[in-house]
């Protein structure tokens, strides 16, 4: 089966650009793909709102209306109507607040009728809780975001197995694992990945540009699945966020890549047949696991030296 997919990046949002404005910006782009072909848009992490865990606020609460509390909503209603007119599915990041008032990073698939057919909360979140004053850049993730707690599932959706991961998850060999144990054959990714936010000075951009890419073909590559990776990116509210976006096939090549850091486009055909190929060979899970030898990885969390 052939689908010809869609990287649709966003460049910067603003603090004080309204959700209707990305919104449009967004259909756009769905616009665009659907003009070169595409059946179905990515979207990045957090699509509708600044990266605002750059930000530190004592009350946690007053950062509440960066989130939703229902999907779709009115703000987004129109591009859920855009995809049905074309026939499109979709996939986009959110800040998701429950009716029991929980805070989750979220991510949806979308199918072309406009139904939402999977839902995803972030797992791996980076960064830290409280400000450090030490840094130059603060990462508060874990200051207003819970960790995720749906797991790593998929859905078959347009005929073919779709999982999502967003960003940090990205460089977790598990949670590609763990789709792969499920037969994915497309993972999505949405991202927003400062250039700078760590102590340390020696991890430039380009270092960070390439183990995104790194973590992503290796995932797509050892799971035998087509990848797509997608930035928010370029300058928001006075910091910077790297590009990159990509589309990966099973063999762990890029197959198109954004050339920018604003809103752009990025399709490739994916011939979902050829994921067979890696499952069914060195990537044959039935024939070659051992997970007798695995138990460490999910009875112990951090490191132990016992030598």
């Amino acid at each position: 089966m052939k689908m010809i997919v869609a990287g649709a990046q966003i460049g910067g949002i603003q603090k004080d650009e309204p959700r209707e404005a990305v919104v449009s910006r967004m259909m756009a782009l769905m616009e665009q793909a659907h003009q070169k072909g595409a059946e179905f848009v990515i979207y990045p992490e957090m699509t509708l709102t600044t990266f605002f865990p750059r930000f530190y606020v004592e009350d946690r609460a007053a950062f509440d209306h960066w989130f939703e509390t229902q999907m779709p909503n009115a703000a987004t209603q129109p591009l859920f109507d855009l995809a049905r007119r074309l026939e499109i599915g979709f996939t986009f990041g959110y800040c998701e607040l429950t009716p029991e008032g929980l805070h989750y990073n979220t991510s949806i698939t979308v199918s072309p009728e406009g139904e939402i057919v999977l839902k995803y909360r972030k797992t791996h979140l980076p960064g830290h809780t409280e400000y450090e004053a030490e840094r130059s850049h603060q990462h508060l993730e874990k200051r207003y975001f819970l960790p995720g707690d749906t797991g790593f599932n998929v859905v078959r959706n347009q005929g073919v197995v779709m999982g999502m991961a967003i960003c940090n998850d990205r460089r977790w060999p598990e949670a590609w694992r763990v789709l792969g144990l499920q037969g994915v054959e497309l993972v999505t990714i949405g991202y927003n990945t400062p250039s700078q936010n760590n102590l340390s000075a020696e991890e430039g951009i380009e270092r960070r540009v390439y183990h995104h890419e790194l973590s992503v073909c290796a995932g797509a590559y050892q799971n035998s699945t087509y990848a797509v990776a997608v930035a928010k990116c370029g300058m928001e509210d006075g910091n910077h966020m790297f590009a990159g976006s990509i589309i990966v096939d099973p063999d762990g090549y890029v197959i198109a890549r954004t050339t920018g850091e604003g809103d752009e486009v990025i399709v490739a055909e994916c011939d979902f047949d050829k994921c067979a190929f890696g499952k069914q060979t060195v990537f044959n899970f039935a024939a070659h696991r051992r997970t007798e030898h695995y138990g460490r990885i999910t009875a112990q969390t951090g490191m132990k030296i016992e030598v």
